[in-house]
């Protein structure tokens, strides 16, 4: 098997002190490759988002070591971290993070004036448009598509950077189940045949016959099961 792309070793997350001490993950060991979608599934408050800002680089946990695409990213610096986050991670997040003064097309060429070069090309990602079933939208502005809509682009704009890992934080959330089958695979699609790492944190139990393996997240402690 390869080189992990994600390994968190003994991975704590705690806030408080004393008696307010509250432990949001507790001595998490997880690995992921390349090739595979990994699939944790918790409830609301069991850690899920913490483990993922974490594992993408965007939060420091409190203990532990996290290698993201084979450097520790504790002895990186901002602006390194920075870096490897834009060039090899792709973020889907709840909040979708789309500008609202931007349409569609301009999301994406937003995104092109951030990093210029390794993208998908405008052919590829007509296709993918096409697939999520939001190629007539290029011209819409978030406020005029709907909430599953928004979900779609902002998968999208993760996927056009063609990133070596993509992150996802309850990406089907506001989806129907004829498009949680259409992004289920994708994200399996992306990880087989593009071979890429791919991470969804979801309590969407709909998602399980996409993934290659499954974890559960209760009360900041991971559990494989498949």
């Amino acid at each position: 098997m390869e080189e992990a792309t994600i390994k968190l070793v003994n991975v704590n997350k705690h806030y408080g002190h004393g008696r307010g001490l509250v432990y949001a993950l507790q001595d998490i060991n997880f690995s992921a490759h390349p090739g595979e979608l990994t699939l944790i599934l918790g409830p609301s408050g069991s850690g899920k988002s913490t483990f993922l800002t974490i594992a993408g680089g965007l939060r420091q946990p409190s203990s532990g070591r996290v290698m993201l695409a084979g450097k520790d990213i504790s002895k990186l610096n901002n602006k390194e971290r920075d870096q490897l986050r834009l060039n090899r991670v792709g973020f889907v997040l709840q909040s979708y993070n789309l500008l609202p003064y931007l349409n569609v097309d301009e999301q994406f060429e937003l995104v092109r004036k951030v990093k210029p070069n390794g993208n998908l090309t405008d052919d590829e990602l007509t296709e993918l448009l096409e697939e999520l079933g939001i190629a007539d939208l290029r011209s819409q502005y978030p406020d005029q598509l709907s909430g599953g809509q928004n979900q779609r682009v902002a998968i999208a704009r993760a996927l056009y950077t063609n990133p070596d890992i993509v992150l996802a934080d309850e990406p089907t959330a506001a989806l129907d189940s004829a498009r949680v089958v259409v992004v289920g695979k994708e994200l399996q699609r992306l990880a087989d045949q593009r071979h890429k790492t791919v991470i969804v944190v979801t309590h969407d139990l709909r998602l399980k016959e996409h993934a290659d393996r499954i974890y559960h997240i209760n009360d900041g402690k991971l559990s494989r099961e498949k």
